[in-house]
């Protein structure tokens, strides 16, 4: 039986005076080359190769081609239809959005002096500045989105099989817009939104329409 034995009969090695003054010793580039390829495939140099060719090829065809990546979303030089584009500027010229003032030229053979009035967007000639057709006002897309254009007449009535779907809507939607008070009260957020899902024909259209009604 070994003599180095301790109370927790766990072997424990004895301190050697020489281990601890032996000096470190740092490594050469031997050491450190097979430290890195420690764990490496047999391919895995060939292969890295290979990705920095591709890559110094493909940086070198985008050069010689004119390809450069842009923010502005427009596509590659090498796709430009410049014939095209000419075409489509010479039928149809592009027109400026302007504000209409006091200043309206009557003699304009497209647009009515009596459909225009101050203050209103009106589509002008770049060069010329010759009123071709008024324009509608500008609305933010976000207010756009909350507009309703037309009130749907579903009612709950009208929904036949989701008697407890109805009741979960209008717990989720109904309430918080209704009773306001009572969720302050209790300190409850209300959900922002309701997710209906399933196959087509189960009533989710009509579910959506009859809650827009109320």
């Amino acid at each position: 039986m070994p003599d180095y034995l301790g109370d927790d009969q766990r072997k424990t090695k004895p301190k050697d005076d020489k281990d601890e003054d032996k000096p470190i010793t740092a490594l050469d580039e031997t050491e450190i080359a097979l430290l890195k390829s420690y764990g490496a495939g047999p391919y895995d140099k060939a292969i890295k190769q290979t990705e920095e060719d591709v890559q110094s090829t493909l940086k070198r065809v985008n050069e010689l081609s004119g390809i450069k990546e842009s923010d502005t979303g427009l596509a590659p030089p090498a796709l430009w239809d410049l014939a095209a584009d000419k075409t489509a500027l010479q039928s149809e010229q592009p027109l400026q959005v302007a504000r209409c003032t006091k200043i309206i030229n009557e003699g304009t053979d497209t647009v009515s002096p009596t459909d225009i009035e101050e203050g209103m967007r009106v589509g002008v000639d770049r060069n010329k500045y010759q009123i071709h057709l008024p324009l509608p006002p500008k609305i933010d897309p976000s207010v756009t989105m909350m507009q309703v254009e037309e009130k749907p007449d579903v009612t709950y009535s009208d929904v036949g099989g989701c008697k407890e779907q109805i009741e979960k809507l209008r717990e989720v939607v109904e309430l918080p817009l209704l009773h306001v008070k009572k969720f302050v009260n209790l300190g409850i957020e209300p959900p922002k939104g309701v997710l209906l899902y399933g196959p087509p024909g189960t009533g989710k259209t009509l579910c959506a329409r009859a809650v827009a009604n109320r």
